[in-house]
């Protein structure tokens, strides 16, 4: 059930709040609890504005506690605690939890409470990243997880992760995104980075996007002029920058129906058809965010 306050005909007659004929304030609390809890987050701060009661019933722990994950007790850590199931919602939205030995971090839509997560650089299969001169592993303040992948040089780049589509919100539609940071890139601006989001086995979603920015790309080309350059097209990504200051391209897209539990989620971004080196991009992880609509 999904009550729309918007979507309410009510009309107030001497402090009631009316729909249709029926009075909402007459119902028993844990009526009015009960039904706000099978909304979303957002509808409930909404329905918080009706009436007292309204929003007695929209501010408890009874309704909150049902927009958090199951066995969510298990994803908090010990020596953290919180005054109210409200507040443990908002935190697990503004602050993401690392998980399975920090190579995961997992966190909240705000809106809609459905799961994200960003896969670390060790959750990834990463092509020549056990090699010191083609990739070396580093730690940085401003990362997520203690160790991140630094490209210096490849040929052939290529990095796949995946997700156990059981560990995903059922009835959501996610967006996968490269996380990375570039610094002096080289090597990613004349061929476009192949990316793809999909269930294993099957051929998925796929997007083309440029790893090297594109004020940086003009500047280049612009000093380095070939003959074989491509242009652009309309569907070929450039990175844009986050909230926290990296980049993102996204890599494709999944609705989940929750009908399958046993499958993997399977995202990749792939070049090895240009020949050229290309190095100087730090990759963050792969995230993978529940999108809703507004």
């Amino acid at each position: 059930m999904k009550t729309e306050v918007s979507g309410m005909k009510e009309r107030k007659v001497k402090g009631e709040v009316m729909c249709g004929t029926l009075d909402l304030t007459a119902l028993p609390l844990d009526c009015v609890t009960l039904i706000i809890s099978l909304t979303s987050p957002r509808d409930a701060c909404r329905l918080s504005l009706v009436s007292t009661a309204f929003n007695s019933a929209a501010e408890s722990d009874a309704v909150w506690e049902s927009f958090l994950p199951s066995q969510y007790q298990e994803l908090i850590p010990s020596s953290l605690s919180f005054s109210s199931k409200k507040q443990l919602y908002l935190s697990l939205c503004e602050n993401p939890l690392l998980i399975e030995a920090g190579r995961k971090s997992f966190w909240l839509e705000r809106v809609s409470g459905k799961k994200c997560y960003m896969l670390s650089p060790r959750d990834l299969s990463i092509i020549w990243s056990d090699t010191p001169d083609y990739w070396r592993w580093v730690s940085i303040p401003e990362a997520r997880f203690d160790e991140v992948a630094e490209l210096r040089s490849v040929c052939w780049f290529e990095i796949r992760g995946r997700i156990s589509i059981s560990m995903l919100s059922p009835m959501t539609h996610y967006k996968a995104y490269l996380v990375f940071g570039a610094n002096k890139v080289y090597g990613f601006d004349y061929h476009p980075v192949n990316l793809s989001v999909g269930v294993v086995g099957t051929e998925g979603s796929k997007r083309s996007a440029y790893l090297q920015p594109r004020k940086e790309r003009r500047r280049r080309l612009y000093w380095q002029i070939r003959e074989e350059q491509p242009t652009p097209g309309d569907d070929v990504q450039f990175p844009k920058a986050r909230v926290d200051r990296w980049l993102e391209v996204e890599m494709g897209e999944f609705f989940n129906e929750g009908c399958v539990d046993d499958g993997e989620l399977e995202m990749s971004a792939v070049e090895i058809e240009g020949g050229s080196w290309k190095g100087s991009l730090i990759f963050q992880g792969i995230e993978i965010r529940a999108i809703t609509p507004n």
